[in-house]
C-alpha cells in the first residue's frame, strides 16, 4: 500500500521572524547579521549589557540585573521558539516543555503581540518575502 504525503499545516506561527521584523524596521542590517554570527550568545549579552551602561558611567543604579536576567531569557527564548516554529505546539515541543505550560509563559509574558501589527495596522514580522 503506497502512502500519501500528508501536505504540512502551518499555523498561526509560520510567518513570524524576529529577524525579518527588525530588518523591516531598518535595526539591522545583513552585514550586522554576518558580524552576530560570528559571536556567541554570552558574548553578544556582554556587549548589550556594557553598551546599556556606558551612559550611565558603567553602574546599573538600582536595577536587579541578577534577578532581571531570567525574565529576560525567558521573553528571548519564548520570542525564538515562536519565530523558528510552524505552530505553538511545535514551539512547545522545540522548548522541551508542556503545551499548557507554554501558553501560560506566551500570556505571562506577552510575546504574541511582539510579531504583530505595528499602529499603521502592518504586519511587521513575516517570513513571507515582499512582492514589488
Amino acid at each position: 500500500m503506497v502512502w500519501k504525503k500528508r501536505k504540512k499545516q502551518y499555523g498561526l506561527y509560520n510567518n513570524y521572524s524576529i529577524i525579518n521584523k527588525f530588518l523591516k524596521e531598518d535595526k539591522i542590517n545583513n552585514k550586522l547579521l554576518n558580524d552576530i554570527s560570528n559571536l556567541s550568545l554570552e558574548d553578544l549579552i556582554a556587549i548589550k549589557l556594557e553598551l546599556s551602561t556606558r551612559i550611565l558611567g558603567g553602574k546599573y543604579y538600582n536595577f536587579p540585573l541578577i534577578k532581571s536576567i531570567r525574565y529576560i531569557a525567558t521573553d528571548a527564548v519564548l520570542k525564538t521558539a515562536i519565530s523558528i516554529a510552524r505552530t505553538k505546539k511545535e514551539s512547545a515541543r522545540f522548548l522541551g516543555m508542556r503545551y499548557s505550560d507554554f501558553k501560560r509563559l506566551i500570556k505571562k509574558y506577552n510575546t504574541e503581540p511582539f510579531f504583530e501589527r505595528n499602529k499603521n495596522g502592518d504586519e511587521m514580522a513575516s517570513t513571507e518575502e515582499e512582492e514589488d
